[in-house]
């Protein structure tokens, strides 16, 4: 399986330009998972709702996703991609998975950072699981990474690859899902963004250094923190079902569940 990312700086509030970019970005290389940024349809940083949700598409059946799946379906390549979904008067930061076959996946932030707080509405519970090109795909978004049960959860319920649309402002993430593919020992890919937005005095500027990173910790495909690109690496799907670390250890065998609750690092007998 060939997977990659798409890491660019969209264009805040220009929908049409930036999903001419993704667009070309999946026809230019023969790969079957693509992911994209984080709202790589609109840009990040927006402090009014209805700026945001002016600009914001239903999901399965806007016409940026109608795109999209054209573009899937064209390529025979699945493709990750966040948006800004409306749902009636309802505003959430998405992730979409699109497939060649037509499916359309759509995962809801679970875990809002700081000005998305003012923007979006709280997800409740989300589909954040597909089968796409012989794997299955786990899907979160950027600040969720800080959350280590959301990637346990979705490796537990068999996730092989965590796909990670992210607009990364702090340089902690990248190293951090080192962490999150080892202890669950599953592929992750964080497709970040990279220049500047400002808005009304306030500035964010994004980190970059999108990765595909490996069940054993293995950096295979990075970027550095500007440039636009995309770059992609074979994974085996079926390494991340194997998760032994040796002959007699198994990561989520050996998970001591009885130990897990809360109130027992309190208790026990006194020595």
């Amino acid at each position: 399986m060939i997977a990659g990312f798409y890491q660019f700086a969209p264009e805040r509030g220009r929908p049409d330009r930036n999903l001419i970019r993704i667009e070309s970005a999946l026809r230019s290389t023969r790969l079957d998972l693509l992911v994209c940024p984080e709202l790589a349809l609109t840009g990040y940083l927006f402090l009014r709702r209805e700026e945001l949700l002016a600009l914001a598409e239903p999901l399965p059946d806007g016409p940026s996703a109608a795109r999209l799946r054209d573009a899937a379906r064209d390529t025979g390549s699945s493709i990750v991609v966040g948006m800004a979904e409306r749902s009636g008067d309802r505003l959430y930061n998405s992730a979409a998975l699109f497939t060649p076959d037509g499916r359309v996946v759509c995962y809801r932030k679970a875990h809002l950072f700081d000005t998305e707080t003012l923007v979006f509405d709280r997800a409740g519970e989300s589909a954040c699981l597909a089968d796409a090109a012989g794997a299955r795909i786990g899907l979160m978004i950027c600040f969720d990474w800080r959350f280590p049960e959301t990637s346990r959860l979705l490796a537990l319920e068999g996730a092989d690859v965590l796909a990670h649309p992210a607009n990364l402002v702090h340089p902690y993430c990248q190293d951090a899902m080192i962490t999150r593919s080892l202890e669950n020992r599953v592929y992750s890919i964080t497709a970040s963004r990279t220049g500047e937005e400002r808005v009304e005095g306030t500035l964010l500027r994004f980190t970059g250094r999108s990765q595909i990173v490996s069940p054993r910790g293995e950096r295979l495909a990075t970027a550095d923190a500007t440039e636009e690109c995309v770059r992609v690496a074979e994974i085996d799907p079926t390494l991340a079902r194997d998760k032994r670390v040796t002959a007699r250890n198994d990561i989520f065998a050996d998970r001591r569940t009885d130990l897990y609750v809360l109130g027992r690092a309190r208790g026990g007998e006194p020595r």
